[in-house]
């Protein structure tokens, strides 16, 4: 059986990437709380 995961570096960085985060507001506000929260990593 296939598994579920299949992982694709373009399709990782265009979904969950930092200029998505950046395109919206609410992914703006995302971006501001790790921040805050002192993430190493702030989007994938």
């Amino acid at each position: 059986m296939k598994r579920t995961y299949q992982p694709k570096k373009r399709h990782r960085k265009r979904v969950h990437g930092f200029m998505k985060r950046m395109s919206t507001t609410a992914g703006r506000a995302i971006l501001k709380r790790r921040m805050l929260k002192g993430r190493a990593r702030i989007a994938a």
